[in-house]
């Protein structure tokens, strides 16, 4: 049976933060909201984690999952970014917007594409989010809350509650979500190159 948080959108209480922390740092799956759907989440380097977060959602290895960084300097120690990216990152981070760049070997080799070595990265625009990352001190790894056979992600927290608490070890309840994914660009070639539109303007990218 998971765990339940209600912790505040604007003012995530510090003790809620910091259990949800030792659990993820204890091999947890958990649900969070973020600045687009639900997510599910887990730690960076954890194989059993990464597994069990895969067989919840549905996916295979060759799905790609996610780096959730709490700013950029962090993104900078997983990815490599030349300044024209960086500028692009600063306009649009934190924000609905999930990158795809060239790995460093800090990424666990399991999690970048394994013939490209790129990751996807992005700085959710929430504050729950960033605490959370800010406890762990590292980057958590996940995917957009959608499960097998669903047309549609989740991002009502008591339906999530419903459906996952006897598969995952936690869930934030941050409040309502979106019901509308990050927008993916890559900027591994000269130009961006929009992979999938969602909530984010690829305008910001010159898109």
């Amino acid at each position: 049976m998971s765990q339940f948080f209600q912790i505040h959108p604007e003012n995530p209480q510090a003790r809620l933060v910091k259990q949800a922390a030792q659990i993820i740092r204890s091999g947890g799956v958990v649900a969070l909201p973020t600045d687009s759907a639900y997510a599910l989440v887990c730690q960076l380097d954890d194989k059993a984690a990464v597994e069990k977060l895969r067989r919840v959602r549905g996916i295979d290895d060759k799905h790609h999952l996610t780096m959730l960084c709490r700013d950029l300097s962090e993104i900078a120690q997983y990815a490599r970014v030349d300044n024209a990216q960086y500028r692009m990152l600063k306009a649009t981070m934190p924000g609905p917007y999930t990158v795809i760049l060239e790995a460093t070997r800090d990424v666990p080799r399991r999690l970048s594409h394994p013939s490209r070595k790129t990751i996807g990265l992005r700085v959710p625009e929430n504050l729950i989010t960033l605490a959370l990352l800010e406890e762990l001190g590292e980057p958590l790894i996940g995917t957009t809350l959608q499960l097998p056979g669903d047309a549609h992600m989740l991002s009502d927290p008591d339906e999530v509650r419903a459906r996952l608490e006897r598969q995952i070890e936690l869930v934030i309840d941050g409040g309502a979500g979106m019901l509308e994914a990050t927008t993916i660009v890559d900027l591994t070639g000269a130009e961006p190159v929009l992979v999938r539109a969602g909530r984010g303007d690829p305008a910001a990218f010159g898109l």
